[in-house]
């Protein structure tokens, strides 16, 4: 079965360190990747996870206040966009 990956997107690369380091902390399987040109953000690094972790992924960013652009899943013609 393949493994759905989900990606967040920042306005700043400050945010995006921060949860890095959070969401390692918690044990989360992620990967810092570019952020694709079909997402507008204002920082060029995004964090993939498996989309099994979404909910952990959510309680985190919300329980420790990182600013996100939005949380993404990726469709066949691109992004969309499943939480702010």
């Amino acid at each position: 079965m393949e493994v759905l990956h989900v990606l967040i997107a920042f306005d700043s690369t400050q945010q995006a360190l921060r949860a890095e380091m959070l969401l390692e902390y918690a044990e989360i399987e992620i990967d810092i990747c570019p952020t694709p040109k079909e997402i507008t953000a204002g920082c060029a690094l995004s964090i993939h996870f498996p989309e099994e972790d979404l909910l952990m992924v959510k309680e985190v960013i919300v329980q420790e206040n990182v600013e996100v652009r939005g949380i993404f899943k990726a469709i066949d013609s691109g992004y969309e966009q499943v939480m702010m």
